[in-house]
């Protein structure tokens, strides 16, 4: 009897349609969301695994994996994200029903750390700055729109999984930058491993030219860059995240660029599951927005 796994709507590649079809143990279900709730809960009861989406702003709430929607399907074995994050799954929901939970760490881990690296380099440059001020005419003055060199600069990792290992690597070899990393669940020999120096985040903020984070967003990690944060940066440091957004808080970040802190300028790649719209960039912000990977594209 094949293994029934389904999911809502639409997969993020078809290499998962492709290789699943190579495995005659599987039976790859396709359950439309143009139907009602009841509708979509009851294929959902048909199925041994559910391909859930990794974002929860692309996710109708009712399908977000809780201890409700469990209860709902005594049946299901496993539940497997479709990128690395998982932020529409509650893990410990899961553990308590027996459903077995997985991601997909690591698989967009390049393209990722490329992006961070890329938004460092665009704001040093200065090129959103720049490139609006050639927009509104007004790109007369090249000294006026000097970057800075991420040579040799200091970079702080919030987190150094597989995202922020690659990261450490990059900007280390081509750029010789010493990295700080802030993570608590390795220790300073499998850091410096990674390519960095293990410390704290209050010595990380303080030290660091460029903070990136590179961290799932938990309980725990919710609004851990807040305002004190912010203040503890150095003037002129570049934040950047690659990150959820909520692991920052939105607000108080809004607040020190407008405070001429930490550096008025940032860039934020829109994380999936920063759902909430920001406040609107002030006219001296440089904010380098762009399309949400959503856990799985570069």
């Amino acid at each position: 009897m094949a293994f029934r796994v389904g999911y809502l709507s639409h997969v993020p590649h078809p290499s998962f349609l492709e290789t699943a079809a190579q495995h005659p143990e599987l039976e790859v279900v396709r359950i439309p969301l143009d139907q009602p709730e009841a509708g979509v809960m009851e294929a959902l009861r048909g199925v041994d695994a559910y391909y859930c989406m990794a974002s929860r702003d692309e996710l109708p709430k009712p399908f977000h994996v809780n201890a409700a929607f469990l209860a709902q399907l005594p049946g299901l074995l496993m539940v497997g994200s479709t990128g690395a994050g998982y932020d529409p799954v509650d893990p410990k929901a899961c553990t308590e029903a027996g459903v077995l939970l997985v991601n997909q760490a690591g698989g967009n881990a390049e393209g990722v750390a490329e992006h961070a690296v890329g938004m460092m380099l665009a704001l040093l440059k200065r090129m959103p700055e720049a490139g609006a001020a050639m927009r509104a005419g007004r790109a007369r003055d090249r000294n006026a729109l000097m970057g800075r060199e991420l040579r040799h600069r200091t970079v702080g990792l919030v987190g150094i999984g597989n995202v922020g290992t690659r990261v450490a690597e990059i900007v280390r070899l081509a750029f010789s930058c010493p990295v700080l990393a802030c993570d608590p669940y390795l220790d300073a020999a499998t850091i410096e491993a990674r390519g960095a120096r293990k410390v704290e985040m209050p010595e990380l903020l303080a030290e660091s030219d460029v903070v990136s984070l590179h961290l799932p967003l938990s309980p725990e990690s919710r609004s851990l860059l807040n305002g004190t944060s912010f203040a503890r940066m150095r003037k002129g440091a570049i934040f950047v995240t690659t990150a959820r957004g909520n692991i920052h808080d939105e607000p108080a970040l809004h607040e020190a660029l407008r405070n001429g802190h930490p550096g008025r300028r940032r860039a934020r790649r829109m994380g999936a599951g920063a759902a909430e719209p920001g406040p609107p960039a002030a006219a001296h912000e440089q904010r380098d927005r762009h399309p949400a990977h959503r856990g799985r594209d570069a």
